[in-house]
Order: C-alpha cells, then structure tokens, then sequence
C-alpha cells in the first residue's frame, strides 16, 4: 500500500484519539514506520528525535531487544490466559509481586487494566464498593485539581479538569469536584512554595468542608500534572495533601500513570516524599509502550475490606485483557531494564543536563517559565515576560510550533495554551539532550520570525 492511499485509508477509516476531526481531515496523517533508541522514522524517510516518549509512555526507548525478546518467547508460549475462574499466568503473578515490591510500602495489592484511563475507572469503582462494604455508602463525591488529567473514560474524563474532555460528554459529573492547581508560575505568590502548600490544603480542606466529609470518598491527584501543562508542584506539596487526607478521612489516590518508572527521578514519584497512597494508578511505561497494560495498587486494608463485604459471591469487576501475559511479559523485561538494566540510573544521570537545557531557554523571547522535575519538564511561553500574559489563541502557536518541529525533526508536545512539554526516555544520552534543545531552540527561533508572533511580544 502506498503512501498516499495509507493516509487516504487513514481520513476514511481511523478515528484518532483527542483531534479535531476534520482538520486532520485536511491535514492527513504523518505515518511512522520504525523506531530505534530515542529516533523515529516516518514513511517519507524523515528522522524524528523523540522528546516526548511516544506518549510519555516508551521509558526505555524504541527497539529494545530485551523487551521484543520476552514478548516473542511468551507469544510462542502461552499468548492468551483468562484471569477468570481462578486461572493466572506466571508472568502476571511475578509481575504484581514486583509491582508491589517497587511501590511503596502501604500498597500490597495490584489488579491490572488495559491503560491509564480504566486503572482510574478501576480505581473509582474499588473506592466505591470499599465505602459500601464497610457501611459508609454516604461517601460518593471525589475530588482531583483543576488542569489534572485522569483518563479519558466515562468516568475519569469527569475528574480530569481540561475543558475537551468534558464539551458534549455531559462531565463532569455532580459527585466530582475540582480545586485549584499548585501552579507556581500562576501563583500570586510564585516565589513561596510554602504559601502554594497551604493554599492546596486549605483548599481541598474547604471543599471536604463544603461537601461534608461523610460525603468525600477520594482524593485524586498527579504528583506532578501531566496533560494540564507539566505542573511541577513545591517540593512537600505531595506529602502535605496526604496528610490533609488523612486528617479529612479522605483516600489519597497518587495517578502515577505518567510520574511512575523513573519519569521523575526514583521508581515512583512518591518515593521523593515518602508518601504512602492508599491507592496508585499506573500504566504508561509500565510496558513502555511496546503492549497496552495499567494497573491499580492499594492498600491491605481496602483489599479485605471488599474481599470480606463480597464473601460467598463475586466482586462484579473485570476485564477480558486483565493481567494479559504477554503485557505482563514486556512489564517484567521493563522492569528489569529500569532497575538491574541501568535505565533508571541513567535517566537520573541526564536530569541535570535536561534542568538546565531548559532553564537555558529562559533567555528566549517567547519564554516565561521553565519547570521540571527528572526528565519530565515544560516551557511556558508567553507575550509578556513581565505580566506572563499569554498568547492571543488566534495566534495558532501549538500548530504553527507543531510543524516547524516536525520540519525541524524533533517531537515534543505543544499544549493548547502555549505550553511545550518534553518527556524524554530514559535511555537518552547527554549527546541526545543537547541535540533535543538545538532543534527546540531553532524551531522557536522559526516561529518567533514570524512578523505576527514578533509584533505580539510586549515587555
């Protein structure tokens, strides 16, 4: 199949998920064909540095010959085992038993979904039959942080707080609720990350008040923001929310689907806090993206809980593809390659270099902020350094960046407000991170050519 009829195949047939429709219509697809370490290429032969991991998802990279390894060898041997009727696979098994030895200590028990967005339906639903069974079915409201991001599922899509996601779905929901991000760049008080803590605690503190705590059942929130513009909250912000949950008797639910396996610097982002959710969602370099596979890890207590309330009769939750092997499989050769493998240690190794190749663009033009934390940052750009007024949207910089990127050869993700976010893999060199900045700073260096983005700069 040519070129042109894949693309034309791909306007007729393939829904693409988060897009708008007809102007990728118009636009076609851009089709990649192979992937190797931090590069991509596409079907016109064009090379792609990728500084945003597929979907902040390939942790390792592309082409590891480990994972394909394990994979093959589980597809020849058991490709498909049902977790129904009490059957399991061996590489399921290992794999919650590793999970488990990873994570921090309050979470002993894992059921595996399909991604991130049903690890967080999945999640909801195990709170829910939590607060029933222990005789408090009053606790149905759940609150996460404006600009969060929790999957795109019919529930979920309701405690994400990103505008798309609830136009036309009816969300969010009136049992789900949403307070202010700690967003420092935006803070009235940017410099003082204590007054950005207590603000998030007295907020969420205010809304449990409002609602009533015999009506809150979870809090839900991302140690830092993903899709709502790579949020990096003050250093304790994590700790301090756990600990108004506890005060609150509210679960603290840590959405680790794109903070977890070394995205920000340890296994887990909330080891940096010694923080212990009462549940964790994961997914995304889980398997690095090589097959589809999330999880939910929660505490001892919750897990007897339920398993004693359903004695004699089914849990009614589940999935065809929970605990798939050969998922299971390429999580384990993820796993070995994060820890024993050396991709963790080395993605801590570039975290500075990264930190500071950011930090350097503060010097441009265009840029406002700077944030980051391991290998998971963003730039901020705005009009007005002074007042960090944004853009006018008319503007059309994600677009306008998008294909100076692409012409540019690097990848990284140009957020609807004006926002760059980069989430390299773990496997980048520091030759690799230099070359990421030289091809974001001359693509920002295209864009600000622009007589129209010229003449919008104030300050």
């Amino acid at each position: 199949m040519s070129i042109e009829s894949l693309i034309e195949a791909d306007r007729q047939f393939l829904i693409h998920p988060v897009a708008d429709y007809r102007a990728h219509e118009a636009r076609g697809a851009t089709v990649l064909t192979s992937g190797n370490g931090a590069w991509l290429h596409d079907a016109n032969g064009h090379a792609l540095l990728d500084g945003f991991a597929g979907l902040w998802c390939v942790n390792t990279g592309y082409g590891q010959a480990s994972i394909v390894k394990a994979a093959t060898e589980q597809l020849n041997r058991l490709p498909y085992a049902t977790g129904y009727f009490g059957f399991a696979s061996a590489p399921a098994i290992t794999l919650a038993q590793k999970l488990v030895e990873f994570a921090p200590p309050s979470l002993q028990h894992v059921y595996f979904t399909l991604g991130g967005s049903d690890a967080v339906d999945a999640a909801v639903r195990f709170i829910t039959h939590y607060y029933n069974a222990i005789g408090k079915p009053s606790k149905k409201h759940f609150i996460a942080l404006e600009r969060g991001y929790h999957g795109s599922s019919s529930t979920g899509a309701g405690l994400t707080a990103l505008p798309a996601f609830h136009h036309n779905f009816d969300l969010p929901l009136p049992t789900q609720h949403h307070i202010a991000s700690p967003y420092p760049y935006r803070s009235a008080t940017p410099n003082d990350p204590q007054a950005i803590i207590a603000a998030s605690v007295a907020a969420l503190e205010a809304k449990v008040g409002e609602l009533g705590a015999e009506h809150v059942a979870a809090f839900f929130c991302e140690p830092v923001q993903g899709s709502g513009g790579v949020i990096v909250p003050p250093k304790g912000w994590l700790r301090a929310m756990r600990d108004a949950c506890k005060k609150l008797d509210v679960l603290f639910v840590a959405d680790e689907v794109i903070t977890g396996f070394g995205r920000t610097g340890p296994m887990f982002a909330c080891e940096a806090e010694d923080v212990s959710p009462d549940l964790m969602t994961l997914a995304k370099g889980l398997t690095a993206g090589y097959a589809p596979m999330g999880a939910v890890l929660m505490s001892d207590a919750i897990y007897q809980a339920i398993a004693d309330a359903a004695r004699g009769t089914p849990v009614g939750h589940g999935q065809t593809y929970s605990a798939h092997p050969v998922s299971a499989a390429i999580g384990l050769a993820c796993l070995k390659l994060y820890d024993e493998g050396g991709l963790l240690a080395n993605g801590q190794a570039q975290a500075k270099a990264f930190a500071d190749g950011l930090d350097a663009f503060l010097d441009h033009p265009l840029v406002g902020d700077s944030r980051h934390r391991g290998l998971l940052g963003a730039l901020e750009l705005v009009a007005d350094k002074s007042t960090r007024q944004r853009f006018d949207a008319s503007l059309k910089l994600p677009e306008r960046i998008g294909a100076a990127a692409y012409r540019n050869g690097v990848i990284f993700r140009a957020f609807g407000d004006n926002i760059l976010g980069f989430a390299p893999a773990l496997c980048y060199t520091a030759d690799d991170v230099a070359e990421l900045f030289a091809r974001v700073r001359t693509t920002l260096d295209e864009v600000l050519d622009a007589a129209d983005v010229r003449a919008a700069l104030r300050g």
